[in-house]
């Protein structure tokens, strides 16, 4: 199974920008398509962006499309998250996420593997 561990979270102001970095162990990060999922104070975990298994197909939530974009290096087993024009609203920690069932880019089983988040404050 993978493991997966984020970094690069931090504290940022209005309008600035923040990259985020999850690294694969255990497994080639090929193998999964994945995603980065974010949680703010008092919410529900909310989907952010996908990126499919050779990052082909990439796909944005609303509140993030034009400012936010998914990449990854499979040869470094990292899955990336550039985040510009940062608004207080993108705080929360984000969290990446890889899925072994995936059809034209997209998780059509769970999201079965999980990193423990980092921090992301916008203010």
């Amino acid at each position: 199974d993978v493991q997966l561990v984020e970094s690069g979270g931090g504290s940022v102001q209005t309008g600035g920008s923040l990259s985020v970095s999850c690294v694969a162990s255990g497994d080639y990060a090929s193998n999964y398509c994945m995603a980065w999922f974010r949680q703010a104070p008092g919410k529900e975990r909310e989907g952010v962006a996908y990126i499919s298994n050779r990052g082909a197909s990439t796909g944005y939530a609303d509140p993030v499309k034009g400012r936010f974009t998914i990449s990854r290096d499979n040869a470094k087993n990292t899955l990336y998250l550039q985040m510009d024009s940062l608004k207080t609203e993108d705080t929360g920690v984000y969290y990446c996420a890889a899925c072994r069932s995936c059809s034209g880019g997209v998780c059509n089983g769970d999201f079965a593997y999980w990193g423990q988040g980092t921090q992301v404050t916008v203010s």
